[in-house]
């Protein structure tokens, strides 16, 4: 049996997580991820009773009931490094025995549905559209300290050929989402594959003050396939929850609004309301 010493899974007097600050018993098995914290209520209103609110830093927290069924909303805040913390608080929650430090025998997954928002980089992937990432390719730094394994993880070499197609030198990792939501949400026809960035401006393709070292950098990604697949999208979060989740034995979704079309330059005129129609599919779906 594995043991987790104090400075390797901080518990808080109370008994939460760290960063969470949630408690074994208070977390639901199935669990809407968003970014922004000032999200969180605007998926929690349509929740017939909220059990808990917990708000620590940019983490907040408020896990309910939905149509009899366990539910609770998470905000990771911006990044895939606050996804390595809500990932590896959210699996020890379950998978771990707080009285004893020891991981359980038998392992509970969780059902995590990102909603979230993204910019397109194809012309025909329009704003105000939503799309299921299928996979996500992470160009953060979090491969060069996780071994991840899991089937659900894309190959390395076929990532390092691809990486060779728009000439960037540094290591990238990958990962598919779950087969059983992307069947569960069917309904969103549009799928593809995400490009995860390690910040928004430079990374995404943008210039203001700075000047980029990569400037074709987007350009190239969008002419280019992967396995066949073309990348339809950028964002934030999507590849390092993929990696986790498919290394930790959970079933993981990145449900997309497209706000922008960074090709044509076009943004959403009414974005909150794309969001909205998303987070109320979502709910729908999930039921």
């Amino acid at each position: 049996m594995t043991y987790f010493s104090p400075t390797d899974l901080i518990i808080n007097p109370d008994g939460s997580t760290y960063h969470l600050h949630i408690r074994p018993e208070q977390l639901p098995h199935k669990i809407i991820l968003v970014g922004d914290p000032e999200r969180v209520p605007f998926v929690s209103k349509y929740f017939d009773k909220i059990d808990h609110k917990i708000h620590k830093r940019e983490f907040i927290s408020h896990l309910g009931q939905y149509r009899n069924q366990a539910i609770g909303v998470v905000s990771s805040g911006i990044g895939a490094d606050n996804v390595e913390i809500v990932m590896n608080e959210l699996d020890a929650l379950v998978n771990i025995d707080f009285e004893t430090r020891y991981a359980k025998d038998q392992k509970i997954s969780l059902e995590l549905i990102r909603i979230g928002t993204s910019g397109s980089i194809q012309e025909d992937v329009p704003v105000d559209s939503f799309l299921v990432s299928k996979a996500g390719i992470g160009f953060d730094n979090l491969a060069q300290f996780y071994g991840f394994e899991s089937p659900n993880m894309l190959p390395h070499e076929a990532l390092k050929s691809w990486c060779q197609q728009i000439n960037y030198k540094l290591p990238v990792y990958g990962a598919k989402a779950s087969e059983k939501l992307v069947k569960q949400f069917s309904s969103i026809s549009q799928h593809g594959y995400t490009l995860t960035a390690p910040g928004f401006y430079a990374p995404q393709g943008r210039t203001v003050r700075m000047k980029s070292l990569l400037p074709d950098f987007l350009s190239d990604v969008s002419k280019t396939k992967f396995e066949g697949e073309i990348i339809t999208n950028i964002e934030m979060e999507t590849a390092a929850y993929y990696a986790f989740a498919a290394s930790l034995g959970h079933e993981m979704i990145s449900l997309n609004a497209i706000l922008a079309n960074r090709l044509t330059h076009e943004f959403s005129k009414n974005p909150e309301n794309q969001i909205k129609q998303l987070i109320e599919l979502t709910l729908d779906v999930i039921a």
